[in-house]
C-alpha cells in the first residue's frame, strides 16, 4: 500500500516516507524528510494545513449498507420468493385474504431478522473503544495534550510507559522503551526498542514483528520513555491497512444460507410439478380457466410452508437470545447455526487461549527447583517444591526480581511491562512485600538495554549500596563469582555453572522465558559495579492458558471439532501452550509455511495442530486452505492481525474485552467475556439449532405433502376440493406456525456434543428424511380423503369438508410428536421436555374448535358445526400417523438387530 503524504510547503519534500522506508533510514533523516525540527514539533498552523491534506487520524468505518437494503436483504432466498410470487398470484386472481395472509407473514419474517440484527450492531457499537482519544505532543515548541484523531505527518508524539500508541511512527528517543505488540504482530512478549535504522535484506521489507525503530497504531508502551515522528495516520497505518483488506473481503455463506437456498429450489421444483400436473389434469377435464387459476393457487400455497421463514428467523432469533446470555452477541442471525457445523477452529493463542498475563510458573532458586501456583497477575498462589517436599523460604533468592523492577501491581491492573509484573507477582507469593514505598529506596540504575540483555539497580545498604540485576541467564552468569545455595554463597564452580545452564535450557524448552536473578554490594553507582555477583534465582515466565481452555479444546475434539492454534509467537512457546491444553499434531512455522505450496499445504494441514511466527496473509491462507478440503472453518482472535483471517473464514469469532476494533468489525460474533469455552457452547447451541431445524422442516413439509397427495388425488379422482385455499392457509401458517415454533425450542439432545460435524455437503432434506416425509404426507392424505369420501355419502359436501379439514389440522397435532426425533420409540420420557409444544398443540386444537363450531369463524373458514361422533372419528384417524411411524421404526430396529454382527448385538 502507498503511503505518500503530501506536504503544502514548497520548503518541505512533498513525497513523506512510507512505514515500509522509514524504519530503514535513522531518525534525523525522516524528520528531514517531514520538515520538522523534534525538539520544536510542527508550527499548529502547519498541523492544520496537513490535516486539510491527510485527513483525520481515524480507520475508515466500513461502508455501512443503507437501512432500507438490508431490510431488503431479509427476503434474499428462494423460499421468500416464491411465496411472494404465490401472493402477486392470489391478489392478481382475486384471492385478496390469501395474498393478505401470505404478506403479513413474510413482513413478520423480515422484521425478526431485521430487529435482531440491529440490536447486535448496536451492541457492538458499546464496545468501539480502541481507537487512543488523546495523545501528548510537541508542537509550537510547547508540549499539549491533543486528540489523537488530529495527529498528522511529522508530529512529534511523548510516550511512557502504560501509554496506547495514536499512530504510526519513527522513533526519535528511546529510553528503555519495550512495546506490546500482539494485537498486530501476535508476538505475546513485549519487543525491545531503540532508534537505530532496521537493516533489510535487498529489496524486500522487513517483517513488521522486526521494525525496531518504529511504534504502531494500537500497540502499547510496556516500559521505558519515547518520543516519536509521526509518519503514518489513519488509514495509511500498519492497522489501516488490514482494515483496508477487509473492506473488499468477501465473506463466505453461511451453510444454514446454502441449505435453506437449496431447500427454497427443491420445494419450487416440487411446487412447479405438481401445479403442472394439476394443470395438465384439469385442461383435459376441461375444467374453466378461473377454476384452474383458483386451484393452481391453493396447490401452490399446499406446497410451500408459509411459516417456515417466519419459524427459521425465530429459532435463531431465540440461539441468539440465549448467546448473548452466555457472553457472545452474535451479529448475523445464521452465524450460531454456522458455528455448530464447523468442523474446524482456528484459534489465535494470545488472549484467546491464554490470559495474555505473563506468570512466573517455574523457579529455581539456592539449588532446588520449584513450582509457582496461580494464574495470571493475581498475587494468591504458592511456590511448591517440584519434588513434592515442603515448599523453603525463597525471599532472599528473588529479591533482586522485586527491587530491579518497575512494574507496579494496582487494583485496576498492571501498570508497566508484564514480564516485570509477573516477577512481582512471583515476589508477592514468595512472601515479600511489593507495596510501593515498603522496600529500599532506589538510588541509581543501569537501565535495561537489548544489546546489553541486563538491568540493575543500586540501594543503600549500612553505608554501601546494594546491586540487584536481573536479564538473561547466559548474560549474567559471566557476571556472576558465586550462587546462593541452601547454606549461603559459594563459589560458582564448573558443576554448579553447567547446573544452572542446563535448568535454564530446561526451562526454554518448555516454552518458557527464562530471567535470572544476581546480587552483590559496592561502593559505586557505577555500570562497572555490575560484577562479581551472586546468582540468586532462575525463573521461567509463560503466558499460561486459560483455565477453561483445556477442558473447551477437550470438549471440542470431543465433537469431532478439530482446534487448531494459529500465532506470531515463537514456535517452542506455542508448542508448549498447544500441548498444556491439548492440541495435538505437527508444530510448523511461518518460515516453513511460506515455502509451501497451495497443494502441499492441502495436503500436510489436516495432520498440523500449530502453526508458530505467522503472518497475516498466512492465517488467510490457511483458513482457505481448509475450506478447499471441505471444512467448515470457525477462526477466533483478539488482534488486529487476525481480522483478515476472521472475515474469510465461514465464520469469525472476535474477543470483546482485549479485541481490536478491526477485530470485532471483521467478526460474526464477538465474545463478552473473551472466553474461549464459550465458543464450545456455541458449537453445542449450533448443533442445537440445527437439528430443531431439521425437526420442524420435517415437521412442516410433510404437512405440504399431505395437502399436495389431497389435492391432486381429488382432481384424479373427479372430487371436489376438500380444502379452500384460506384453509390450507390456516393450516401452514396458524396450525403448523406455533407448534413448528415450539419445536424449534426444543433442548439439545444428550448426544450433540457426542457425534462427529455433519458433513458440509449434507442436506437437510436427505433420502432418509424425505422417505419419512413423504411416509407421513401419504398417511395424512390418505386418512384426509377417506374421512372425506366417507362423510360425503353419510352427509353434505359442507360436513364432509369440514370433517376433512379438521382431520388434517388434528393430523398436524400428532405429527408434531412422531417429528421430534428420527430414532427411537415415538412416544415417550422425551416427549415430556418441551412444555411449550403442549401448550402450542393445546392452543392449536383450541382455535381448531374455534373455526369449526363458532358462527362469525364459519363464515371466515367455511366451516360447519361437527357432532362430538364426528369429533371422535377425526381424532381416531389422525392418531394413525403415529401408529405407522411406531410400526416401521420397530420394523427398522428389528432389522438392525438382525443384520448385526453376533459380537456386536
Amino acid at each position: 500500500m502507498s503511503h505518500k503524504t503530501a506536504i503544502p510547503d514548497p520548503a518541505a519534500p512533498t513525497l513523506a516516507p512510507s512505514p515500509s522506508d522509514a524504519y530503514r533510514r535513522s531518525a534525523t533523516d525522516v524528520a528531514e524528510s517531514l520538515a520538522v525540527t523534534p525538539a520544536l514539533g510542527l508550527s499548529t498552523a502547519e498541523a492544520q494545513r496537513r490535516a486539510t491534506t491527510c485527513g483525520a487520524n481515524e480507520l475508515a468505518e466500513p461502508a455501512r449498507r443503507p437501512q432500507w437494503l438490508r431490510l431488503l436483504d431479509q427476503f434474499r432466498s428462494w423460499l421468500i420468493g416464491i411465496l411472494l410470487a404465490a401472493a402477486v398470484v392470489a391478489g392478481v386472481i382475486g384471492e385478496i385474504k390469501d395474498a393478505l395472509v401470505i404478506t403479513v407473514v413474510l413482513l413478520i419474517n423480515a422484521t425478526i431478522g431485521y430487529v435482531q440484527e440491529r440490536r447486535a450492531e448496536r451492541s457492538l457499537e458499546a464496545l468501539r473503544q480502541m481507537l487512543v482519544p488523546t495523545a501528548r505532543v510537541r508542537r509550537d515548541g510547547h508540549v499539549r495534550v491533543i486528540p489523537a484523531g488530529t495527529l498528522v505527518p511529522g508530529d512529534v508524539v511523548l510516550l511512557e510507559a502504560g501509554d496506547r500508541v495514536p499512530a504510526d511512527g519513527r522513533l526519535a528517543v528511546a529510553e528503555s522503551v519495550e512495546a506490546a505488540e500482539a494485537a498486530l504482530t501476535g508476538e505475546s512478549h513485549p519487543v525491545a526498542k531503540t532508534t537505530a535504522p532496521t537493516a533489510a535484506d535487498g529489496e524486500e521489507d522487513a517483517p513488521v514483528a522486526e521494525r525496531t525503530g518504529m511504534l504502531f497504531m494500537n500497540t502499547a508502551l510496556t516500559r521505558g520513555r519515547a518520543e516519536m515522528i509521526v509518519t503514518a495516520t489513519g488509514m495509511r497505518t500498519e492497522v489501516g491497512a488490514i482494515a483496508e483488506a477487509l473492506r473488499t473481503g468477501a465473506e463466505p455463506s453461511s451453510p444454514l444460507q446454502v441449505q435453506m437456498d437449496s431447500l427454497g429450489r427443491r420445494l419450487a421444483l416440487i411446487s412447479g410439478v405438481a401445479v403442472a400436473a394439476y394443470a395438465l389434469v384439469a385442461l383435459l377435464r376441461g375444467e374453466q380457466p378461473a377454476d384452474l387459476a383458483l386451484r393452481a393457487v391453493a396447490l401452490a400455497v399446499a406446497a410451500i410452508p408459509e411459516g417456515l421463514p417466519a419459524v427459521l428467523a425465530l429459532t435463531l432469533a431465540l440461539g441468539v437470545y440465549r448467546m448473548a446470555r452466555r457472553g457472545a452477541i452474535v451479529k448475523r442471525l445464521a452465524s450460531v447455526e454456522a458455528l455448530g457445523s464447523a468442523s474446524v477452529v482456528c484459534s489465535d493463542k494470545t488472549g484467546t487461549l491464554t490470559l495474555n498475563e505473563m506468570t512466573v510458573r517455574a523457579l529455581w532458586a539456592a539449588g532446588r527447583r520449584y513450582e509457582v501456583t496461580g494464574e495470571g497477575y493475581d498475587t494468591s498462589g504458592s511456590v511448591l517444591s517440584a519434588d513434592g517436599g515442603a515448599g523453603g523460604d525463597v525471599r532472599e533468592a528473588v529479591l533482586p526480581f522485586a527491587l530491579c523492577n518497575d512494574a507496579r501491581l494496582t487494583p485496576d491492573g498492571v501498570i508497566g511491562d508484564p514480564t516485570e509484573a509477573a516477577l512481582l507477582v512471583l515476589a508477592a507469593k514468595s512472601g515479600l512485600d511489593v507495596e510501593p514505598g515498603t522496600q529500599p529506596a532506589r538510588v541509581a540504575e543501569v537501565p535495561f538495554d537489548p544489546a546489553a540483555k541486563y538491568m540493575a539497580t543500586f540501594h543503600p545498604d549500612a553505608g554501601r549500596l546494594c546491586v540487584h540485576a536481573k536479564g538473561a541467564v547466559d548474560v549474567l552468569l559471566e557476571r556472576c563469582t558465586h550462587v546462593l545455595t541452601e547454606h549461603g554463597p559459594a563459589p560458582l564452580d564448573t558443576e554448579r555453572r553447567q547446573e544452572i545452564t542446563d535448568t535454564a535450557r530446561r526451562m526454554g524448552n518448555q516454552g518458557l522465558r527464562v530471567l535470572g536473578a544476581a546480587t552483590t554490594t559496592t561502593d559505586l553507582p557505577h555500570p562497572e559495579a555490575v560484577t562479581g555477583l551472586t546468582l540468586t534465582a532462575v525463573a521461567g515466565i509463560a503466558d499460561p492458558p486459560r483455565p477453561q481452555a483445556h477442558e473447551a479444546v477437550a470438549l471440542a475434539q470431543a465433537a469431532g471439532v478439530h482446534v487448531k492454534m494459529i500465532t506470531g509467537d515463537h514456535t517452542d512457546t506455542a508448542a508448549a501452550i498447544a500441548r498444556e491444553i491439548g492440541i495435538t499434531g505437527e508444530v510448523v512455522s511461518g518460515t516453513e509455511l511460506a515455502r509451501m505450496s497451495e497443494r502441499e499445504l492441502a495436503d500436510r494441514i489436516e495432520d498440523v495442530g500449530v502453526f508458530a511466527r505467522v503472518a497475516p496473509e498466512h492465517k488467510v491462507t490457511i483458513v482457505r486452505a481448509l475450506a478447499r478440503r471441505g471444512h467448515i472453518v470457525a477462526m477466533t482472535g483478539d488482534g488486529v492481525n487476525d481480522a483478515a483471517a476472521l472475515r474469510a473464514a465461514h465464520i469469525g469469532v472476535a474477543m470483546g474485552v482485549t479485541g481490536t476494533d478491526v477485530a470485532k468489525e471483521a467478526a460474526d460474533m464477538v465474545l463478552t467475556d473473551d472466553d474461549f469455552s464459550t465458543i464450545v457452547r456455541a458449537v453445542r447451541e449450533g448443533r442445537s439449532i440445527y437439528d430443531n431445524i431439521v425437526t420442524f422442516v420435517r415437521f412442516q413439509l410433510s404437512t405440504n405433502i399431505g395437502a399436495i397427495l389431497t389435492l391432486l388425488a381429488t382432481v384424479l379422482a373427479g372430487m371436489p376440493a376438500p380444502m379452500s385455499a384460506i384453509q390450507l392457509l390456516w393450516v401452514n401458517i396458524i396450525m403448523d406456525g406455533p407448534p413448528a415454533m415450539a419445536l424449534a425450542i426444543d433442548p439439545p439432545r444428550d448426544n450433540v456434543m457426542r457425534r462427529p460435524p455433519r458433513p458440509p455437503g449434507e442436506r437437510i432434506l436427505n433420502a432418509r428424511r424425505l422417505a419419512a416425509i413423504t411416509r407421513s404426507g401419504a398417511v395424512m392424505a390418505i386418512g384426509t380423503l377417506a374421512v372425506f369420501a366417507g362423510a360425503r355419502h353419510l352427509s353434505d359436501t359442507a360436513t364432509a369438508a369440514t370433517m376433512a379439514f379438521t382431520t388434517f389440522v388434528l393430523f398436524q397435532i400428532c405429527n408434531a410428536l412422531a417429528a421430534r426425533n428420527e430414532d427411537g420409540p415415538v412416544l415417550g420420557r422425551h416427549q415430556l421436555h418441551n412444555r411449550t409444544l403442549w401448550i402450542c398443540l393445546a392452543a392449536v386444537l383450541t382455535l381448531q374448535v374455534t373455526a369449526v363450531q363458532v358462527p362469525l369463524a364459519q363464515g371466515v373458514f367455511d366451516t360447519v358445526s361437527l357432532s362430538p361422533a364426528q369429533w371422535a372419528i377425526c381424532l381416531v384417524t389422525a392418531s394413525t400417523v403415529l401408529l405407522v411411524e411406531h410400526a416401521w421404526r420397530a420394523a427398522g430396529c428389528r432389522r438392525r438387530r438382525l443384520d448385526a454382527p453376533r459380537g456386536k448385538r
